[in-house]
């Protein structure tokens, strides 16, 4: 068994290498160049919209008062009329992006801490670095990966901007796993 506060240098290194591994794949490559299509009218969407000054928040249209009304012949009306959407709505103006990185980087320090646990709960001080880098590994891929999937399953979010948030999820465990392996405790 390997204590946390032994830890401390790959959980905070591994959350540094993955931070900026991440804004180099989603700031330097194409890769989730074509996540989110373009509404078609997005003008007129907007437009449309405007008047309403929905607040930010998560959304689903049409949404039933009940499980009764998922029933009723206006609800089922609405859900054939559609559209039938799950929106998010962000807050007016430009994107602030400061926020999202420090809850970012504050979660892939959690997900990281777990990997520590996981793994120090299993190997002992001076494991070898394929054993730790198969605990820490595994363990940041479920953190980084496994709920994901939930978008698609019970949302529609598009597969193949899962499957590419599972790719990102691997290659953020392999490093992760890497950075545990090279700094393990002797």
């Amino acid at each position: 068994m390997t204590g946390l506060s032994s830890l401390w240098l790959p959980i905070l290194l591994s959350s540094v290498f993955v931070f900026i591994l991440s804004s180099a794949i989603h700031m330097a490559s194409p890769w989730h160049k074509n996540d989110y299509a373009k509404m078609p009218d997005q003008d007129k969407v907007m437009d449309a919209l405007r008047p309403f000054a929905i607040p930010p928040g998560d959304y689903v249209v049409p949404r039933p008062s009940s499980m009764q009304d998922m029933k009723s012949p206006e609800y089922l009306d609405k859900l054939k009329k559609g559209p039938v959407m799950v929106v998010t709505v962000l807050p007016n103006g430009p994107m602030r992006m400061g926020k999202s990185m420090v809850l970012w980087f504050l979660y892939l320090v959690v997900v990281s801490v777990f990997a520590a646990y996981v793994a120090g709960r299993a190997l002992p001080a001076g494991a070898q670095y394929l054993a730790v880098f198969r605990f820490a590994g595994v363990t940041a891929f479920l953190g980084y990966s496994l709920a994901i999937w939930q978008m698609s399953i019970w949302y529609g979010r598009a597969a193949g901007t899962t499957i590419k948030a599972t790719v990102d999820g691997l290659i953020f465990a392999l490093v992760t796993a890497g950075t545990f392996g090279w700094l393990w405790p002797n």
